[in-house]
This record gives structure tokens, C-alpha cells and sequence, in this order.
């Protein structure tokens, strides 16, 4: 098993200034704000870095900076999918991978491909990937599930296809996983509510959104429920069952990056066509940050 995507990852979101451009004093304070916070390691343009919204140039601009300012401090991940098999794999050849440590492919969505569709896609994936492939599983946004017996056969037939994030909620698909899976293979929870029962039925740690902000008491979470210490786990999921609920209210990233321009960490500026969250919103999110005694009324 591959121990550097153990415990806590942060699907990293991607600052901006108001004038669209993105904000490199920003991301370097949100990566330390991480690293110092006790995460075991990094995605770059993830969903939640609204990777679709990004330029080619930029792509490749905001992956060096990432890597410049983690310092070999944690592991990097990249965030590179597609519904275009073809173009993915072109994209994948087109980025230097001095730095990167795997690589997070989304299942192909739009097309709503078969289970053959999707396993011949990181088939042809897999035999280019200079990194290790990390599968994610978003039914929610690819509009398509991929099931446990896809997961299970592409873990069973692609050495460097080394995990799953799994975002469809389902915990009988990821039990079904969890329980023929290869030794090595490993599922991460692609949900932050539901990271506390995945790691309790075998799952080993997160991709976070929450983390961008709360990286010390997600980080708390998830190293407890790992050490098998549920009383002090439970402890903290219901400490921040409250915040993770609203931050998805209307749409990732908008609610975590409210939370890190109140943090002062960076401001919350999205691209179209995604908008800030609603001043309602905002207000019942502060709230809960209050209760979690993160921030003070």
C-alpha cells in the first residue's frame, strides 16, 4: 500500500483575484496553511479548484507554482480527466511530472459511458501514466456510476492504478469494494461526511474540501478514526457536521472559499459560472464555524 495517500488529502481550491487572475500570494498561503495544518498531502486542480474553469497555460502555470511552493514539504497529486480519452492521455504527456506524485482522473462524464466504456478509458490510461492513477467515482456530477466491479477489475488488472475516491455515497458499493479488493489498493472517501464510517469500514483517510480551511481539526479526525480512537473521531465529526453540510448548500467551491476569505487566508472570487454563496448562507456558515468554536461571534 501506497502510505503517502494515507490519511488527510486537501483537493486544493485554486485563488482569485478580482480581476479573474489567479492569486499566487494566495495559494502559497493556503499550501502552508496546509502543511502547517498536518496534511499528509495536496491535489491540484481538483473539482474543487474549478479545474474545467482553467486555460491550458494556466494548467500548466498553476501546477509548477504548486509544486515551487510545496517544497517536497508533502506529496502532490494532479488532478487530470476528461470525457475525451484521446485528449486526456494528451494532456496527461503535456505536463512535467518532476514533482507529482500521482494523478486523480475523474470517471468520464457527460457521455455517460457503459462499465466497458469506462474500464477501456483508464485501460488506455493506465498504460501511458507516468504516476500512479488514482480512480474518482462523482456519479453526482459524471452522471454515471462506476461499480464495484469496475473498480475491482481495473485494481486487479493495473498495478499503477493504486486507489479510489469514492464520492457516490454509496457505502454498500464501497463495502463491496473494500472487501474483494487487491491488498494494496485503496479506497479514500471523496466525501468530508462521510470520512469518519468509510475509514471505520476499511477506507484510508480523505480527499478534502473542509481541509482548505480546517486542516488541523479534519486532520484530528481522520488520524483518530485511523488509530482505531472512535470516541475522539466522533468527536470531531460532529463538531463539524454542521459546517461540512453547509459548505456544499449551493455548490462547491463557493462555500469553502466564503470560509477562507473569513479565515483570512485568501479571498473567495469563483469563475463563471459559478457565483458566491448567498449572504443567507454565509451568515448560517459563520454561524456553525462559531459553534465549532472556529471562529468567534
Amino acid at each position: 500500500m501506497d502510505d503517502r495517500f494515507r490519511g488527510l488529502g486537501v483537493a486544493l481550491v485554486t485563488p482569485f483575484r478580482s480581476n479573474g487572475q489567479i492569486d499566487y500570494a494566495g495559494l502559497e498561503k493556503l499550501i502552508d496553511h496546509q502543511i502547517s495544518g498536518g496534511v499528509d498531502y495536496v491535489v491540484s486542480m481538483g473539482t474543487t479548484g474549478e479545474s474545467v474553469t482553467l486555460t491550458k497555460a494556466e494548467k500548466h502555470e498553476l501546477l509548477a507554482q504548486t509544486i515551487g511552493f510545496v517544497r517536497n514539504r508533502v506529496p502532490v497529486v494532479l488532478g487530470c480527466g476528461g470525457n475525451n480519452t484521446v485528449e486526456v492521455i494528451e494532456t496527461l504527456n503535456s505536463f512535467e511530472m518532476d514533482g507529482v506524485d500521482a494523478i486523480l482522473s475523474v470517471s468520464p462524464y457527460y457521455n455517460k459511458p457503459t462499465q466497458e466504456g469506462i474500464y477501456q478509458h483508464y485501460k488506455a490510461l493506465a498504460q501511458v501514466a507516468l504516476r500512479p492513477i488514482i480512480l474518482y467515482n462523482v456519479p453526482g456530477r459524471t452522471g454515471s456510476n462506476m461499480t464495484a466491479e469496475t473498480t475491482l477489475r481495473l485494481a486487479k488488472d493495473f498495478k499503477n492504478i493504486i486507489a479510489i475516491k469514492e464520492a457516490s455515497a454509496n457505502l454498500d458499493q464501497m463495502g463491496r469494494i473494500l472487501k474483494h479488493k487487491p491488498k494494496d489498493f485503496m479506497l479514500i472517501s471523496g466525501d468530508d461526511a462521510l470520512t469518519l464510517p468509510i475509514i471505520a469500514m476499511g477506507g484510508v483517510g480523505v480527499i478534502s474540501v473542509v481541509g482548505n480551511a480546517l486542516p488541523n481539526e479534519f486532520s484530528a479526525l481522520v488520524n483518530a478514526a485511523l488509530k482505531g480512537d472512535l470516541e475522539n473521531a466522533r468527536r470531531e465529526h460532529l463538531r463539524l457536521i454542521e459546517v461540512i453540510d453547509l459548505l456544499f448548500a449551493e455548490g462547491n467551491p463557493g462555500g469553502i472559499k466564503n470560509v477562507l476569505k473569513v479565515l483570512g487566508i485568501c479571498g473567495d472570487h469563483l469563475r463563471l459560472p459559478l457565483v458566491n454563496i448567498s449572504e443567507g448562507t454565509a451568515k448560517k456558515l459563520y454561524q456553525a464555524l462559531a459553534d465549532a468554536e472556529v471562529v468567534k461571534l
